[in-house]
């Protein structure tokens, strides 16, 4: 860690440089999952496929619940369900407790891509975590988790 530990003290106060370096570097990790996105998926943006993951993980959901949990606007909630209907990822149904309501899901083809892209991400991660002490990943992950369990009115 001595390589981080330079680059904190070299930008000034501790916490502070702290705080430039971790916001720079999430800027990084951010520009990187887009682009692999693309790589892994020609037609899967990466919003695209975190919105197919929540809608398996949550048995299917409506197009609003995706936006306010993801604090999207929901016409780009919209224009990306849209994009997923059209490549047979997704499909909407009549919410069984509330008829006048759709509820988006998963089309098999749809969980079959989010399948082959979840593992393919997994592999990329394994790959250049593969060097890593068990110890740091771990703490890595906690550490994720942490910044993550924040509201996202705080971005």
């Amino acid at each position: 860690m001595s390589g981080l530990s330079g680059t904190v003290r070299r930008g000034g106060d501790g916490a502070g440089a702290a705080v430039e370096v971790i916001q720079r570097e999430m800027t990084v990790f951010a520009r990187r999952a887009r682009a692999a996105a693309g790589r892994m998926h020609p037609e899967l943006t990466l919003v695209s496929y975190t919105l197919l993951g929540h809608l398996e993980e949550s048995g299917g959901c409506r197009a609003t619940d995706l936006a306010t949990h993801y604090a999207l606007d929901k016409s780009t909630v919209s224009r990306q369900v849209s994009a997923l209907e059209r490549a047979g990822l997704v499909e909407r149904r009549p919410d069984p407790e509330d008829l006048r309501v759709q509820v988006l899901d998963l089309t098999a083809a749809g969980r079959s891509v989010l399948a082959q892209v979840t593992e393919r991400r997994r592999a990329a991660f394994r790959e250049r975590l593969a060097d890593w002490e068990a110890e740091d990943l771990e703490r890595f992950a906690a550490y994720l988790v942490r910044y993550n369990a924040r509201p996202a009115e705080d971005d």
